[in-house]
C-alpha cells in the first residue's frame, strides 16, 4: 500500500533514462505543497465539525467535509515545547529531549543534530516558511532558520510570557515581572514588541497576511506553509472588528477569527489553483488549559485538559484535506498521531525519512482509503508521557493508566477574565479503559481483562526500556540529547565525604531519588539541568542528612548545592544550617544562612558553604527548610514548592 501511495500521490519517481540517454517518461510531477495550521491550547470540542454548537467555524469544517476528519488523533505530550518537538520530527518529545515549555531564560532547544521536516522539504526543494509561535530554542541556534525554514515571522515562545499582569495592563512585581520584553522575530532577530492586549489581538491577523504572501510568492514553486497560531493560548486576543461574534465570548471570538485565518489560507490556495495540488491539514498542540475558565476551550468530554496524559490533554482536532487523492467527507475512529504526520508528508512528497529512529508511522494508506479503519489499523500501539514519566500506554481502543499523580482541574474553581485558577492534584491507580466505549475515561475494567492488563504491562516495560520513565528511575537507550548552548555539567569533585556514609531523615520524593543518600557523597555535583540524575528532590518538604566521615577529621570548610528553576517550582532553600558533630549526636553549627525569596527566571546552582579554622569531627550535618509553597507572585501560587539538593563537601 505504501508503495501505491508513494506512486499515485506524489508522482515522486525520479525520470527514467532511455538506451539513448533520454527520458522515457514525462518528467517529474510536481510534489503536493504542505500547508500546516497547528492552533494552541484547542480543545477537542472547540470546533463546529466536532460538536461545538456557539463557535462558527465554517472554513475548517469546510476543511472537514473536503477531506479526512480523525476523531482519535493524539499528539506526544499534552504541553506547547514538547508537542512541537514531535510534530516536526515525528518522534515522541522523550526521544529527542524537549519537554514542558521552554522558558523565556532558557538556553537549550531542540538539538539541530535532529532532522525536522522543514529540512526533509527544503532538500526536496520545497520553499519553507513558518509564521507564528515556536517554542523550540529561542536563542539562535535553535531558530526556525537553524532548523530547515527559509522565512520567519512571529513569537519565539508563548505569549503569556511577558511582563504584563493578568489583567493585560499591570505590570506585576513577581513572576510575570521577571520575564523580559516579548518581541516578535524577523528570521533571527527580534524585530517588534508585543506590549498590549491590542497588539495581541493583532497576532492572528499578522501571521495570516504573512502565510498568505508566502503562497503568493511560492505558488509557481513546491513549498512547506506553517502557520503555528499563537492564539487561543491566554492571554487571548482578537481583532477589533472580529470582537463579540459568538456565544462564547473572547475565547469563541478568537476560534471564529482562527476559522477567518484558515478560511483566508484556503482563498490563496484557490486563487493560485493550487487546491488539487496542496495537503492541508489542520490540528492543535494540546488540549485546554481549563484552569483559565471562560478564556479557555472545550475538551467535548474527554477528561482532565492540557498538562496531563488524560484524553482531555492529549487528543485533538485533526483534519487533512487532498482533494482527488483524500475522499471528501470522510471519518476515521483510527488512532493517529502528531507523529505519524512527518513520515506521511515524506511519502505524499517523496521526501526521505530521518536518518535517525523516529517513532511515527505513515499514514497514507488510511489517507486514500478511508475504509481501511475497519481492517488492519495503521498504528496501534501508543506510549503517553508526560515530563519524562510514563502515564500510559495504549493497544487499539485499549488504554492502561499508569500509576502516577498529576495536575488536575478537578474540585477546584477555575479563573474568569483572563485570570487563572489553582489547580488540584491528584493520584490515578493502574486502571483500564475501553477508549471505544468509554473515551471520557470514567469506568476502570482492569478487573475484567487481567490479560489485557498484563499485555499492556509488557507494552510498558518496552516503553520504559526505549525512552526511561523518570517515576522509576529509568533512562531510556533510544532517548537522544536536547540542544545545548551550555554543556551538560555533572562535575567531579575530589573531598574527604566522598563514599562516606550518609543518613536522610527523610526519603525524595520518588521522581527524583537519584541515588538516594549515596547523592549526597557520590562526589559529582549536579548539573543546572536537573535532568542529569544527580540531585534529591523534594516536595514541599525540608531536608536534613548526617554524612559519617568513618573516623575524626580536620575539617575547614563544608558546601552544599542547592538549584533554582523557578518554571518548574524548584526554589532555593529558606535557611540552610551547617553542623560538625564529634559523636553523631550534639551538633555544633558552623554555618547558617538564609535565602532571598525573589523572583528570578534563571535556572542555576546556588552553594551555601563556609570555610573557617579548622576543627576535628566525625559527623556532618545539613538542614535545609523548603519554602514548602509557590508564593502569591508565582504562577503556581499556593502549590508545593520543590527543594533540590545535591552534594555536600567536606574539605
Amino acid at each position: 500500500m505504501h508503495t501505491f501511495a508513494l506512486s499515485l500521490l506524489s508522482a515522486s519517481s525520479l525520470l527514467q533514462g532511455a538506451p539513448g540517454g533520454e527520458p522515457d517518461q514525462e518528467p517529474e510531477r510536481r510534489p503536493p505543497n504542505v500547508v500546516l495550521v497547528f492552533t494552541d491550547d484547542q480543545g477537542f470540542g472547540d470546533l463546529g465539525c466536532y460538536g461545538a454548537d456557539d463557535i462558527p467555524t465554517p472554513h475548517i469544517d469546510r476543511l472537514a467535509s473536503e477531506g479526512l476528519r480523525f476523531t482519535d488523533f493524539l499528539v506526544s505530550q499534552a504541553v506547547c515545547s514538547a508537542s512541537r518537538a514531535s510534530l516536526l520530527t515525528g518522534c515522541y518529545a522523550e526521544r529527542v529531549g524537549v519537554q514542558g515549555a521552554l522558558g523565556a531564560g532558557a538556553r537549550v532547544g531542540l538539538n539541530p543534530a535532529e532532522e525536522t521536516l522543514a529540512e526533509l522539504l527544503q532538500e526536496r526543494g520545497f520553499a519553507t516558511g513558518i509564521f507564528g509561535k515556536w517554542h523550540l530554542g529561542h536563542q539562535r541556534a535553535f531558530l526556525p532558520l537553524s532548523q530547515g525554514f527559509d522565512e520567519y515571522f512571529g513569537l519565539p515562545y508563548s505569549n503569556d510570557m511577558w511582563p504584563v499582569g493578568y489583567d493585560g495592563v499591570s505590570s506585576e512585581a513577581g513572576h510575570k515581572a521577571s520575564y523580559p520584553g516579548l518581541f516578535l522575530y524577523e528570521g533571527d532577530e527580534p524585530v517588534e514588541p508585543v506590549e498590549t492586549l491590542e497588539d495581541q489581538g493583532r497576532l492572528t491577523l499578522r501571521y495570516t497576511e504573512r502565510a498568505v504572501d508566502f503562497i503568493e510568492r511560492h505558488a509557481d514553486e513546491p513549498f512547506f506553509l506553517y502557520l503555528p497560531h499563537s492564539m487561543p493560548h491566554v492571554p487571548l486576543g482578537v481583532s477589533e472588528q472580529r470582537e463579540g461574534r459568538t456565544e462564547r465570548g473572547p475565547f469563541g471570538d478568537v476560534i471564529a477569527e482562527l476559522d477567518d485565518s484558515v478560511g483566508q489560507v484556503l482563498a490563496a490556495l484557490e486563487q493560485h489553483d493550487l487546491v488539487e495540488n496542496t495537503l492541508v491539514i489542520f490540528a492543535s498542540d494540546n488540549g485546554p488549559w481549563l484552569n483559565y475558565g471562560d478564556h479557555a476551550g472545550s475538551t467535548g468530554g474527554l477528561r482532565e485538559g492540557k498538562g496531563t496524559a488524560f484524553e482531555g490533554g492529549v487528543r485533538v482536532p485533526c483534519v487533512v484535506r487532498l482533494p482527488g487523492t483524500i475522499p471528501a467527507g470522510a471519518t476515521t475512529d483510527q488512532l493517529a498521531a502528531t507523529i505519524d504526520l512527518l513520515p506521511t508528508i515524506a511519502a505524499l512528497t517523496g521526501a526521505r525519512l530521518p536518518e535517525l529512529p523516529i517513532d511515527g508511522v505513515d499514514l497514507t494508506p488510511l489517507l486514500v482509503a478511508p475504509e481501511a479503519r475497519d481492517a488492519t489499523p495503521v498504528r496501534r500501539d501508543y506510549w503517553y508521557y508526560y515530563g519524562r514519566e510514563l502515564c500510559a500506554v495504549r493497544r487499539d481502543q485499549w488504554k492502561l493508566v499508569l500509576p502516577h499523580t498529576y495536575r488536575s482541574y478537578g474540585g477546584v474553581e477555575p479563573g474568569t477574565n483572563g485570570f487563572p485558577g489553582p489547580y488540584a492534584k491528584a493520584r490515578t491507580g493502574l486502571a483500564l479503559y475501553d477508549l471505544a466505549t468509554d473515551r471520557g475515561e470514567t469506568t476502570d475494567v482492569a478487573a475484567a481483562h487481567p490479560e489485557l492488563v498484563a499485555e499492556l504491562e509488557a507494552l510498558a516495560e518496552r516503553a520504559r526500556a526505549d525512552l526511561g520513565d523518570r517515576q522509576r528511575g529509568l533512562r531510556g537507550a533510544g532517548a537522544r540529547p536536547l540542544g545545548r548552548l551550555d554543556p551538560l555539567r555533572s562535575s567531579p569533585v575530589e573531598h574527604l565525604a566522598v563514599g562516606a556514609t550518609a543518613t536522610l531523615a527523610d526519603e525524595p520524593h520518588p521522581k527524583y531519588a537519584a541515588a538516594g543518600a549515596a547523592t549526597v557523597t557520590d562526589g559529582v555535583l549536579g548539573s543546572e539541568d536537573f535532568t542529569d540524575g544527580t540531585w534529591l528532590g523534594y516536595e514541599a518538604t525540608d531536608f536534613e542528612a548526617v554524612v559519617d566521615l568513618g573516623e575524626s577529621r580536620s575539617i575547614q570548610r563544608l558546601a552544599c548545592s542547592f538549584l533554582q528553576d523557578q518554571s518548574s517550582w524548584i526554589f532555593l532553600p529558606a535557611e540552610v544550617e551547617l553542623a560538625l558533630s564529634a559523636d553523631g549526636v550534639t551538633f555544633q553549627p558552623v554555618a547558617e544562612e538564609e535565602f532571598e525569596l525573589t523572583s528570578d527566571l534563571a535556572q542555576r546552582t546556588a552553594t551555601s558553604g563556609v570555610r573557617f579554622e579548622a576543627r576535628t569531627a566525625r559527623f556532618v550535618r545539613v538542614r535545609a527548610a523548603s519554602v514548602a509553597t509557590c508564593p502569591p507572585w508565582h504562577r503556581g501560587a499556593g502549590g508545593k514548592a520543590w527543594l533540590f539538593v545535591d552534594e555536600l563537601v567536606v574539605e
